[in-house]
């Protein structure tokens, strides 16, 4: 498996734990209260790139107001990067 579709999966995987705050009522935004710093910081080391800095700070927003949390930053983070690298890599190739 390509290592851009390893980061697929770790990028589903990783939604799915902001869901999961979800399943635990009442603990939800307390959560939350940990899980944004903490995700907003895996988003800027699993990709490393431009677009990570910006997803970041949507993803700290995203998972800190309530009844946002199943918006998928980090898959949504992984199209743009490789989106991105594409269009980088045809722009050095010309």
């Amino acid at each position: 498996m390509k290592f851009k579709y390893k980061k697929l999966v770790l990028s589903i995987l990783l939604d799915a734990v902001g869901v999961l705050s979800y399943l635990i009522p009442g603990l939800t935004e307390s959560i939350d209260f940990v899980w944004a710093p903490l995700s907003a910081y895996l988003i800027t080391k699993v990709f490393q790139n431009k677009v990570s800095k910006y997803t970041a700070i949507v993803g700290f927003i995203e998972e800190a107001l309530p009844f946002t949390d199943i918006f998928p930053t980090f898959t949504v983070t992984w199209i743009l990067s490789v989106w991105l690298d594409k269009e980088e890599t045809s722009i050095t190739q010309k």
